[in-house]
């Protein structure tokens, strides 16, 4: 339960600072439109190094997803390699479930 917390408490914090990052990114372009000669040089350049801090922020988020995905993809490997009667019965019984489900409706 605490890991799933610490999961959650990380996600709302990378979504608030790729939303900071895109506010401000957004804020540089409209002054940047409005303003003139080397001032709207330089807040383009400011907005652009902030949009490049967020793709970079959703790129390492990409890469620790998938690094996550991979682990969990082993462990599962590694699980049914060690259990294979238990895996057999989950399997089984999960395709029970879907099927009462489906016949449900």
């Amino acid at each position: 339960m605490a890991i799933k917390k610490r999961v959650q408490a990380t996600e709302d914090e990378f979504i608030d600072s790729v939303k900071e990052s895109l506010d401000d990114a957004e804020k540089l372009l409209r002054e940047a439109a409005e303003a003139t000669g080397e001032k709207a040089a330089e807040l383009r350049e400011s907005a652009m190094r902030s949009l490049k801090r967020t793709r970079e922020a959703l790129y390492d988020t990409q890469d620790a997803l998938l690094e996550r995905g991979r682990r969990a993809a082993r462990a599962t490997d590694e699980y049914v390699h060690d259990n294979p009667w238990q895996a057999i019965g989950m399997a089984g019984l999960a395709g029970v479930l879907i099927g009462a489900l489906i016949c449900r409706r």
